[in-house]
């Protein structure tokens, strides 16, 4: 999480969606600069509300714009199942060597999750609970649409680095495991359409 005073604008690191290069590129021109542990450095938009953003407009006396990024949810837990491919994890209970990317998703659908699948949900990160949700998400897949606004706010060139990146790999995932994905953690699709319709 990146908080940058004078301009009043707060970023929230959604996990796999490229929180990590935008927080290298900009640490130092935040004014504050949560990135560990990683429930601090993920704050959801429900905490941040709830805690973090009363104690940052009482104290700058006005309110902040709260920015994060979306991915499309397939892509986003595929980029979790190869991210846990990882050699430093092959000995891990989080690990997904073993498994094709049907038992990933599978496993993420079940009522208990093992913990390689066990990575949280974007709509509950970025809407779950809150009264007031992100005041805008920009779409992974577009992510120059959020550099070009940070640059904007922020009244520099970003150059993003490569960071915390997933392995390369297949992902295909079978048509009766995407339609249970898609009915059973609908909110993430309908809130990405809802990123996407705000683009129209």
């Amino acid at each position: 999480m990146l908080v940058f005073w004078e301009q009043r604008l707060v970023f929230l690191a959604t996990p796999k969606t490229g929180s990590t290069a935008i927080e290298t590129a900009l640490e130092s021109l935040a004014e504050v600069a949560i990135l560990r542990p990683p429930t601090l450095k993920h704050t959801t938009v429900w905490r941040y509300r709830r805690f973090l953003g009363p104690m940052l407009e009482t104290a700058a006396g006005g309110p902040f714009t709260v920015v994060a990024l979306m991915r499309e949810p397939i892509d986003w837990l595929g980029s979790w199942y190869r991210y846990r491919q990882r050699d430093e994890l092959a000995e891990s209970t989080r690990s997904t060597r073993a498994l094709s990317f049907d038992d990933f998703v599978t496993a993420y659908l079940a009522e208990d999750q093992p913990e390689f699948a066990q990575v949280g949900a974007q709509a509950r990160f970025l809407a779950g609970g809150a009264p007031d949700k992100i005041d805008r998400i920009f779409r992974y897949e577009r992510i120059d649409s959020l550099i070009d606004f940070l640059e904007d706010r922020l009244d520099c060139e970003i150059i993003l680095p490569r960071v915390n990146v997933s392995p390369e790999g297949a992902t295909p995932l079978s048509p009766e495991i995407e339609a249970r994905l898609r009915t059973e953690r609908a909110e993430d699709f309908a809130l990405y359409q809802q990123v996407l319709a705000a683009e129209d």
